[in-house]
């Protein structure tokens, strides 16, 4: 009898242990080479998790884990600042193996998503963007009920310098018909309202938003304004936070005649605090809190970091302007 104790004892543990962790928990591991010390950066980019969490890096290895209840997609963020996406669930383990020169070889196992998501790498590696965008619409049609998906859809229709606002739409139709209810698809799609109610030559949608002061921002004061840019940003973010410097500079020099209103999505008040004091960043900041889910950025549709809209008297005249064009666009506008 104590013999078969044992024996079921032994069984229950080899199962456990194989599954790598437990339910309600997610476990991410990995190597990466050419980095012996430093720190990853991961956020969640549907709101499975709040906030940003650092993981350390040791020895080139490192590992995370965190309560998780739904599926989620995380972004990690390496020291480069470049971002890869890893699909959560519960009571999954996932294993990363990278080389910090060529991280669009990372290979992720562990789980379906994160497998098809490492062959979808591989197989755009040496692909144009237009070949890329191809692969990316076939892999959605092929694979509807996949996690990758939310994230190519995303990545390749709407967040591109040419978004395709009606095939994201007829994609996420796609997902959502295969998927039944997903509440980030539905999210994905009111958000593509926003981003088409906000298209170059469109008046600003109607907004009122509180700065970190307690000030009052709204769209009606940045329509008084002959020209006026909102500009996403976050700490852990080095191209936005350049994009800040490059306007404050900017505005200084024009004495002013450029409003700008920022929106920082990090997690931590203090952090986004303490870096607009070190730049006398001193224009109106929104911040909740609630990163990439913050109401004044669904609203307007911005969907990345860094990201943008100029405006002339409340009207869009240009959106995502990329940090090497900031000073000749704006150079053009305020004489």
């Amino acid at each position: 009898m104590r013999r078969a104790a044992y024996t079921l004892f032994f069984i229950l543990t080899c199962l456990l242990t194989s599954c790598g962790v437990s339910k309600g928990h997610f476990k991410l591991e990995g190597r990466i080479l050419h980095i012996n010390q430093g720190e990853l950066y991961v956020y969640s980019l549907d709101g499975g998790t709040i906030g940003m969490d650092t993981i350390k890096i040791q020895g080139g290895r490192f590992a995370y884990e965190i309560p998780l209840k739904e599926k989620a997609i995380l972004m990690l963020v390496f020291p480069n600042f470049s971002q890869q996406p890893i699909f959560a669930q519960s009571g999954k383990s996932v294993e990363i193996s990278a080389d910090a020169s060529k991280l669009k070889e990372m290979k992720v196992t562990g789980t379906k998503d994160n497998q098809l998501m490492t062959s979808f790498r591989q197989e755009i590696e040496n692909a144009s963007p237009p070949q890329a965008k191809h692969y990316a619409e076939q892999f959605i049609k092929d694979h509807p009920t996949s996690q990758v998906g939310t994230y190519l859809v995303q990545k390749y229709f709407i967040q591109d310098p040419q978004p395709d606002y009606t095939k994201a739409m007829n994609l996420t139709g796609l997902m959502l018909r295969a998927q039944g209810k997903n509440g980030t698809l539905v999210r994905i799609r009111e958000k593509i309202s926003s981003l088409e109610a906000t298209q170059t030559g469109r008046q600003l949608p109607r907004f009122k938003a509180t700065d970190m002061n307690g000030g009052a921002v709204t769209s009606t004061t940045l329509a008084r304004s002959p020209y006026a840019m909102i500009i996403v940003w976050a700490t852990w973010n080095d191209e936005s936070q350049q994009m800040l410097r490059q306007v404050n500079a900017f505005r200084r020099r024009s004495g002013g005649k450029l409003q700008v209103v920022s929106i920082s999505i990090d997690a931590s008040r203090q952090d986004c605090t303490n870096s607009l004091k070190n730049d006398t960043i001193s224009w109106p900041n929104i911040w909740d809190g609630q990163m990439l889910e913050n109401k004044t950025l669904l609203k307007l549709g911005l969907t990345d970091v860094p990201d943008n809209l100029l405006l002339k008297r409340g009207r869009v005249i240009a959106r995502g302007i990329k940090i090497s064009q900031i000073n000749s666009q704006l150079k053009k506008l305020v004489k």
